[in-house]
């Protein structure tokens, strides 16, 4: 299965008055059906920053051959103003990131080691682990359409799969609810915390950070979702 992203990812650091944009590469999970699954990424990304043109990075993720071991590798050039090649890049995705040559390199970038029993939970790095935490003093400054709160998510997370199951059943039919009434009504859904740019990016409305504010979401309407 092919997962084929749309849009493009923005990174603004105020302090230094960079904005830097790149686009996102094709996932593929095999084996989705049966066997051993994995994942591999595919394509160019190229990473530019918006208010300095001095350089630019490609980053080529190289899609996997069959009878090949040497899978998940990139490779990556930064390019200077006048286009010429000032830096290289290589490695793996999944572990570690070097500029320089094969005999003189130093690497940028390496993977922390994964969680004990990792293979127990679906892979899953120590920042994937973290990404569902939610804890009592969050909790109630998050607005009803966190997905921190999917019961169907946080069942899977603990082991229990069963009712895991039951719960996205619940949870899919709700949306099929929703779209239903959409659709009967001629209203198209609206999001509420995004908007979406002319370079097709959704970008924030500016809305979210003021409604957490003095609880502002539980004086909203919100639809069931959960």
């Amino acid at each position: 299965m092919e997962i084929v992203p749309i849009g493009t990812t923005h990174v603004t650091l105020p302090a230094f008055g960079d904005h830097f944009e790149w686009n996102k590469v094709t996932s593929c999970i095999h084996n989705i059906l049966s066997g051993q699954r994995w994942i591999e990424h595919y394509g160019e990304i190229v990473i530019k920053n918006l208010n300095d043109d001095s350089c630019h990075c490609k980053v080529n993720f190289i899609k996997a051959k069959y009878w090949s071991t040497n899978s998940r590798e990139i490779e990556g050039t930064v390019f200077d103003k006048s286009g010429k090649a000032v830096h290289r890049l290589f490695g793996k995705w999944h572990e570690s990131i070097y500029y320089g040559g094969p005999s003189s390199s130093t690497c940028v970038w390496r993977a922390n080691p994964m969680p004990k029993d990792y293979e127990q939970y679906y892979g899953f790095t120590q920042f994937a682990l973290e990404l569902n935490e939610i804890d009592s003093s969050l909790k109630t400054l998050l607005p009803p359409t966190d997905t921190r709160f999917r019961p169907d998510q946080r069942f899977l997370e603990e082991g229990n799969v069963e009712e895991a199951e039951v719960q996205k059943q619940r949870v899919e039919q709700l949306q099929r609810d929703r779209r239903r009434v959409l659709e009967e009504n001629n209203v198209e859904h609206q999001p509420r915390f995004f908007r979406k740019s002319a370079d097709d990016s959704w970008v924030s409305n500016g809305t979210y950070l003021e409604l957490r504010k003095d609880l502002g979401f539980s004086k909203l309407d919100h639809p069931v979702l959960w």
